[in-house]
């Protein structure tokens, strides 16, 4: 039950945060923005690990898998993802970042050799053509002689780092460190990285944002990131990777609820052909069917 209500409390955030991060974009530049998020988050984190009086002190091996951890999907992952909905919407944005799911499948089978069920690849393909279907408008519209080929290679670039961190994560609860202590020194080393490549690259901390700036800031800060990554992050220790990483899959249609209550998104007939085949493929991932097999072949007879 526990993993339920984490499930869909992360599908419900991170399907929000693809609108928050419209409010992002072009006043302040998208290191300085992500330097001010992970650095509130950080401090929520550090703030609760610290009042909890959880252990803190790990060694420097540990530390080098935190700041890959923290560049992994603190980091890089969310700066090509910015980067790329300069160019993209974001729904194409969305449809390439559902492909998480299958980069983490590969990934975990190349780094840890875990083998995958069937039924996963089969749920996989049916969530990424419900992706496909629900935005068909959109791909079939893609002009390869724009910028927009260049937002999704930074799209699948972001998406294909955010996998490595997924690893990296499981690798650290593998070894038996907290989710939130690993996610505590992750989101500080983030904030450090993003604070030097931003001063590097000349940029300023002095900014005039409007109040949907500030407010979307905090909201992707304590929701997005401090509290969705400790659910998913708890998700991937307790239920695996692969059913984990389907809330990447799920969470699109989150936000094409939001598009169409705040941007006048129009219902067509693909749009239901998507959420069925997106449902379909859920089904598919988080039904144990040999347990199931199982336990019916084991269940008495009665007449």
């Amino acid at each position: 039950m526990q993993s339920v209500l984490l499930y869909i409390m992360t599908v419900l955030i991170w399907g929000s945060t693809w609108l928050a991060i419209e409010f992002q974009l072009g006043t302040v530049n998208e290191i300085v923005s992500l330097c001010l998020r992970f650095s509130l988050a950080a401090l929520c984190m550090w703030g609760y690990v610290l009042f909890k009086r959880m252990p803190m002190y790990f060694d420097l091996k540990t530390h080098g898998f935190f700041i890959l951890l923290a560049m992994g999907n603190f980091g890089l992952n969310y700066l090509m993802l910015y980067y790329a909905q300069g160019y993209l919407n974001s729904a194409m944005a969305s449809i390439a970042f559902s492909l998480l799911l299958i980069f983490n499948i590969i990934n975990t089978r190349l780094f840890f050799g875990k083998p995958i069920a069937k039924r996963i690849y089969s749920g996989a393909l049916f969530g990424v053509a419900g992706i496909v279907a629900l935005f068909w408008h959109d791909l079939s519209q893609f002009d390869l002689s724009s910028g927009a080929i260049v937002g999704l290679g930074l799209a699948l670039l972001g998406t294909l780092i955010a996998s490595f961190g997924n690893m990296v994560s499981v690798r650290n609860s593998n070894k038996g460190i907290g989710v939130l202590q690993g996610n505590a020194w992750g989101m500080l080393y983030s904030s450090v990285l993003l604070a030097v490549c931003a001063l590097l690259n000349g940029e300023t901390f002095v900014i005039n944002a409007s109040w949907q700036y500030w407010s979307s800031l905090i909201y992707l800060a304590v929701f997005g990131t401090v509290i969705a990554f400790a659910s998913y992050f708890s998700l991937l220790k307790n239920i695996g990777p692969e059913r984990a990483s389907y809330i990447i899959v799920l969470f699109p249609l989150v936000a094409v609820l939001l598009s169409t209550y705040f941007e006048g998104f129009t219902w067509q007939a693909n749009t239901f052909v998507g959420f069925s085949l997106v449902l379909l493929g859920n089904a598919i991932v988080l039904t144990p069917f040999d347990k199931l097999k199982a336990h019916f072949a084991a269940s008495p007879v009665r007449t």
